[in-house]
């Protein structure tokens, strides 16, 4: 008999069975279902089960927290049910039948965003690390960086650039790939726009400001500035869009037997004069006015305001998926204003969670399978991944979640008002110091310790009168 086997029948049943089952598979800590009727699940008796940590329902997909295992769980599921897995992408695609538009809109950001996090995280921690090694004045009284001090030190700073620039500068590519996949188009036509978005034959964006003129494309009886986009979000996404409808658009009319050669040549060379002469003003200027908004409202006499709302509803927005729209927000930040306030408040979010789940190992101490929960969850909620231990933990118990959100509210505040920028989106957690600004180093460290220690405070304070009525 298998580990999981009478947790997966029991399951099996309590979701409604086999015919309420739509389409089904797993991802790294959850199994994801679509279901025929949502209202059939039990969520008490699935969430009593030993196996399982929790459950909510997200994008269209009821979700059960398994853990680490769920791919062995999965397994045993597959084989009782006699169901079908099928991969992420039919799941998503089937959810979005039980989405509503704005539900459709954020997951359709979220998968655009998602395959590029690992190489924005990654570029977030070089970044970090450049700036600790370069930046900081920690030698002769002060005085000089480590770059400064060592010719092995100054070589790994330009190296590590070459990697900075690929994810950061090059960012646009990666966005019409991430589309053009997602749209199920030409994943190549997506990455050749992306590249005549931030070509070296045109004006660097970066230098567009200090320009003294902008070189320009002299058709006659028109000119159109030569202006790149490095890391520019919004001309990218539109750019993107534009083309895979145009690709789809040529498909339905182009005879299949000249469709290699048609379809490709006006598809992307429309796209590309569209993206250049129309689009990429207009991203420029949307992305202009988003970022000028969100920095004005966190540098203006609101932004302690600004700052109390977000750092307490951010973890609720992680629950309904809009969270991801804080990266296209973020990235903007980064590229017009040279780094971001908003992703700290989001580190300080994450470890304000896995504070309120700290303390239910303290109150839960004795309770040998809480144990099981709650220390995987605290850990996972400190290296950046808070669904553990919200949906496993602070949910569940209803106080810790509060108490999260308040501590995480009071840290924003600090955060916000002492004006802490990251340089880039970073793992958001515990390591997400090393993606603060070396200035800024010392106030976001105040930071995440009230961010630990309210949180934990609180649970203990509510939890000793909740857990003993």
């Amino acid at each position: 008999m298998g580990k999981y086997q009478n947790d997966a029948k029991e399951l099996l049943k309590y979701v409604g069975g086999s015919e309420n089952v739509s389409a089904i598979t797993h991802c790294v800590t959850r199994m994801r279902f679509v279901l025929n009727d949502t209202s059939k699940a039990n969520k008490d008796e699935i969430e009593k089960l030993k196996s399982v940590k929790g459950t909510f329902t997200q994008a269209g997909q009821f979700q059960v927290i398994i853990g680490t295992e769920v791919a062995d769980f999965y397994n045993e599921f597959i084989k009782i049910s006699g169901i079908d897995g099928v991969s992420k992408d039919s799941v998503k695609s089937a959810a979005k039948n039980n989405m509503s538009f704005m539900q459709k809109l954020m997951a359709n950001i979220s998968e655009i965003f998602s395959p590029l996090i690992p190489a924005i995280i990654v570029g977030g921690l070089i970044l970090g690390f450049r700036n600790v090694i370069g930046d900081m004045k920690l030698f002769e009284d002060g005085t000089k960086a480590l770059v400064e001090m060592s010719q092995f030190w100054k070589g790994t700073n330009d190296f590590l650039w070459l990697i900075g620039e690929a994810i950061f500068h090059f960012l646009p590519v990666g966005i019409t790939w991430s589309i053009m996949k997602k749209m199920g188009g030409t994943q190549i036509l997506g990455i050749v726009l992306g590249i005549t978005l931030v070509s070296p034959q045109l004006l660097n964006a970066y230098a567009v400001a200090g320009a003294e003129s902008i070189p320009f494309w002299d058709f006659g009886f028109a000119q159109v500035n030569m202006i790149g986009y490095q890391a520019q979000v919004i001309p990218a996404i539109m750019a993107g869009f534009v083309l895979a409808f145009l690709e789809r658009g040529v498909k339905k009319i182009c005879p299949s037997t000249i469709s290699m050669i048609v379809v490709p040549f006006f598809a992307l060379v429309p796209a590309v004069i569209i993206a250049h002469v129309i689009l990429g003003p207009i991203g420029w200027a949307i992305g202009s006015a988003v970022s000028a908004v969100v920095y004005g409202g966190l540098t203006s006499s609101f932004g302690m305001i600004f700052a109390a709302i977000f750092g307490f509803f951010y973890a609720p927005l992680v629950i309904t998926g809009l969270h991801h729209m804080t990266n296209a927000i973020d990235l903007q930040l980064m590229a017009e204003m040279g780094g971001t306030s908003l992703w700290p408040m989001i580190a300080l979010s994450n470890i304000a969670q896995g504070s309120a789940v700290l303390a239910m190992i303290y109150l839960q101490r004795k309770n040998e399978e809480a144990k099981q929960i709650n220390i995987p969850a605290c850990i996972s909620a400190y290296l950046g991944v808070t669904e553990p231990a919200m949906f496993g933990v602070n949910l569940k118990h209803g106080f810790p979640f509060i108490c999260g959100m308040i501590g995480s509210a009071i840290a924003a505040i600090i955060s916000v008002g002492s004006g802490v920028m990251a340089n880039s989106i970073g793992v958001g957690g515990l390591p997400g110091i090393l993606s603060i600004k070396p200035t800024f180093m010392g106030i976001f460290a105040i930071s995440m310790v009230v961010a630990i220690v309210v949180p934990i405070t609180l649970t203990i304070i509510v939890g000793r009168k909740k857990l003993i009525k």
